[in-house]
């Protein structure tokens, strides 16, 4: 079962298809290919709009959704295909148990705040089952327990069970799980749900306005947003791309950093798969995390900082598990996903910054991505309607992070190296130097450039430059991409941007595809 990509990137040599998460696959399998699916129009002209919701993603969708059903005018800008970013790679997990969280938030940020941020997600699964009910939506939603597990440290669990109790939440103590291991210890939060995140998204987005391939550009001071398209004038702004694209003010960039994981669906897991029941994530970060969806199980694990690779082969170390855990079984699909974290875990939902009171911004889910979205929607749109929302303080981008000082500092560390290291000695003095199929940093026609060196012996050069704010980019071999270890910038080795804040690729300099 060994990992071993073909240059093309599209197929191992045991037909795994690689980075097509498996909400993809089933989604155009289920119904029609890709390749016909029908896409929406770019924008054409300049149009006016009472809200401009910027991304397209699930918290954008979710949030023109609740909007327009309030009557408020509203539409979509998305740069490529709606539901085409992170949306696509989540493992789809609807829960309010957000790994070992409510005993810090108590510690950090007192019981009303770490309140808000348990309501407000444990609503947000019964929101999605409202919508769920009222469009009527097949998108394989099911009710399951959620279970974050220890293998080693009881007493953590233990303390979170009493903190979440605290709160109001369904949380129970066990040692009982359907793992194919033991666990010490684990914390229960019974109700929760899973679901197929683009079969929902596809139905939920069908009487919206949604402008696709339009790339945003500019937001001036009177709310006149520049696309590559159009303009369009809006009389508010809500900021979804996943990472805020505007730097000053806001200024996120110090106060987001992203994070990236691996995901494998396996078949023929046979009577393992039949018994397995629930969700699972490992309190320990270098844990993994499971759950079931129809004949497949999804394992994921390999968590690392963008641009920092510790271990370097993450989809190996998923193997490794699937070969110890369900020997029977086969990798057909693989896929990554990318997240922005905040220093003290809570997401930034709320006015952009105090300088732009009609701009609104829903970014740094930690993870969490499907509760977090649907909050994200229910607290922007009661703010843009004037409606009040008890659970909105504790999102606050503007906020008070005792939590987050030590998180804070160490982004800050590594920023800092990042920019210095752009001026460091360089690796490698020649081509010749670079293995094939691997990439380094060379000198080449007077520039500092990254290269890499396929099988057949053809290179492709990027700046090593990142076009965000300038921090040195690091190679990625488990995805073959450059990536940022400052705010999680991501490239192909074409120089092509794969993920924001950056907004332009990573060839501007002259630097373009070349071969031997």
């Amino acid at each position: 079962m060994g990992i071993l990509w073909k240059e093309n990137g599209t197929f191992n040599e045991e037909g795994m298809e690689r980075s097509e998460s498996l909400w993809i696959q089933s989604q155009y399998r289920d119904n029609e290919s890709e390749e016909n699916k029908t896409g929406r129009d770019k924008l054409k002209s300049d149009i006016t709009t009472e809200v401009a919701v910027i991304g397209g993603g699930l918290a954008g969708v979710l949030i023109a959704y609740l909007l327009q059903q309030r009557g408020i005018p509203v539409v979509i800008l998305e740069c490529r295909k709606t539901g085409g970013g992170i949306t696509k790679n989540t493992t789809a997990k609807i829960t309010s148990q957000h790994s070992l969280i409510y005993k810090k938030l108590i510690m950090y940020k007192g019981e009303q705040r770490a309140w808000e941020y348990a309501m407000s997600n444990q609503r947000a699964i019964d929101k999605y089952q409202e919508i769920i009910n009222e469009l009527k939506i097949d998108c394989d939603f099911e009710i399951l327990p959620n279970y974050i597990y220890t293998l080693d440290d009881e007493q953590k669990i233990r303390q979170e069970v009493e903190a979440a109790l605290k709160l109001g939440l369904p949380a129970v103590f066990t040692k009982e799980t359907t793992l194919p291991f033991r666990v010490k210890a684990a914390i229960r939060f019974d109700n929760q749900a899973q679901f197929h995140p683009l079969k929902f998204l596809d139905r939920v987005a069908d009487n919206l306005k949604i402008y696709e391939n339009t790339r945003v550009t500019q937001i001036n001071k009177n709310g006149l947003i520049i696309t590559d398209q159009g303009s369009v004038k809006a009389k508010k702004v809500v900021i979804a791309t996943h990472y805020p694209f505007i730097n000053i003010p806001g200024y996120y960039f110090i106060r987001l950093h992203q994070e990236r994981s691996y995901l494998a669906a396996l078949e023929g897991c046979g009577k393992a798969k039949d018994e397995f029941h629930g969700m699972y994530l490992d309190a320990d970060q270098n844990g993994f995390t499971f759950r079931k969806y129809k004949d497949y199980l999804i394992l994921g694990g390999g968590y690392h900082r963008t641009g920092q690779y510790k271990p370097i082969n993450s989809y190996g170390r998923i193997e490794n598990a699937a070969r110890k855990w369900y020997p029977n079984s086969k990798i057909k699909y693989t896929w990554s996903a990318q997240d922005c974290m905040t220093p003290d875990s809570v997401p930034y939902i709320g006015r952009y910054s105090v300088r732009t009171p009609n701009i609104y911004v829903a970014t740094g889910f930690n993870k969490w991505g499907m509760t977090s979205s649907m909050v994200s929607a229910m607290i922007i749109s009661d703010m843009i309607t004037g409606r009040e929302n008890e659970y909105r303080k504790v999102f606050i981008p503007r906020r008070l992070m005792l939590s987050g000082s030590r998180v804070f500092l160490k982004d800050a560390a590594i920023i800092t190296i990042s920019l210095l290291s752009e001026h460091l000695k360089i690796p490698h003095d020649k081509l010749k130097d670079i293995e094939k199929g691997k990439a380094g940093v060379i000198r080449h026609d007077g520039q500092r450039v990254g290269v890499y060196r396929d099988k057949d012996d053809k290179y492709y050069f990027v700046t090593t430059k990142c076009p965000h704010l300038g921090c040195k980019l690091e190679w990625n071999q488990n995805e073959m991409t450059w990536d940022c270890p400052c705010h999680g910038s991501r490239f192909d080795y074409y120089g092509r941007m794969i993920n924001n804040p950056a907004m332009r690729d990573a060839f501007d300099s002259g630097i373009r595809k070349k071969s031997k």
